[in-house]
């Protein structure tokens, strides 16, 4: 709700200073439909243009995820350390034999099935449940687990963030497709030269609307949702660096407490668990979900 605040306080003090320095709203209004028609509709094409259906869709969704922000919440790191503490004490105790059946069908797994949010998101559940089954296919050296999952997570962040970035091209060639609408202004005020002066005023007014809004959509509505989003982006990739940790530490040979506590300092700090937090609730943890 923050950033739908943003962008109303941007339009208020705009459109209010203007306002309330003399300016005739009247012609800004009067402009404004082809005026948007032109850049809006340029930017949308060269944005389809430019990007594959997946960037296009996930950047179109970028609005709404700047409003809904981060998928991940504090209830949800908190979860996601007591499962990680959950398959780790597993594989300590009964090793590979006892931790087979929770990675190779995880929707029928009583430590999945805890978490139903975590255990819904097909990234985290595959990159939990691939890089297990590849340690109990003795993989189990932690410099080349930490290398493999890095590695995942890069690719994963590289795709992810190409929707921000698309969005963020946009917001760079809005300012030219302002003034693209406001050449087409004065082309058409030119082609209407003998005019009265009044009419002739009205007309370059309404051309210099196209660049006008080029600017302000750019800096002031698509630019700072692209910067939005990919700081969402950013944080949300905390929650996957959680799991690379915990389960190199558990290679180190750490116990589940020790590798769940190193997970934890890859929290964000707001939404980070106290460690008085964290052990409450690893010790309200049914001892049968690990049986």
């Amino acid at each position: 709700m923050l950033s739908i605040g943003g962008i109303v306080v941007v339009f208020i003090m705009v459109f209010g200073s203007y306002i309330i320095g003399g300016g005739n709203l009247g012609i800004v209004m009067h402009a404004m439909p082809l005026e948007l028609m032109t850049i809006g509709g340029a930017a949308v094409g060269a944005f389809l243009v430019a990007n594959s259906m997946d960037v296009v869709k996930k950047g179109l969704g970028g609005f709404g995820k700047m409003i809904k922000g981060p998928k991940w919440g504090r209830d949800d790191y908190r979860d996601l350390l007591c499962l990680m503490y959950m398959l780790t004490k597993v594989m300590k105790t009964k090793g590979v034999v006892g931790l087979e059946p929770h990675i190779e069908k995880p929707d029928e797994s009583k430590i999945f099935t805890q978490f139903t949010k975590i255990s819904g998101d097909h990234h985290v559940t595959a990159l939990i449940c691939d890089t297990l089954r590849m340690v109990t296919m003795n993989l189990d050296d932690p410099h080349q687990v930490e290398d493999y999952m890095e590695r995942q997570l890069e690719k994963h962040h590289a795709e992810s963030i190409k929707s921000a970035d698309a969005l963020q091209t946009m917001a760079d060639g809005l300012p030219a497709l302002g003034i693209v609408a406001a050449v087409l202004g004065v082309i058409k005020t030119m082609a209407s030269i003998d005019q009265p002066v009044e009419i002739l005023g009205e007309m370059i007014g309404g051309a210099l609307v196209g660049t006008f809004l080029g600017v302000f959509m750019a800096y002031g509505i698509v630019g700072p949702v692209a910067s939005r989003l990919k700081e969402i982006i950013e944080e949300e990739g905390q929650f996957y660096a959680i799991i690379r940790d915990t389960i190199t530490a558990h290679l180190h040979g750490h116990a589940a407490q020790v590798s769940v506590e190193i997970g934890r300092g890859n929290v964000p700090s707001r939404l980070q668990p106290t460690f008085y937090d964290l052990e409450e609730a690893i010790n309200a943890v049914p001892s049968e979900a690990m049986a």
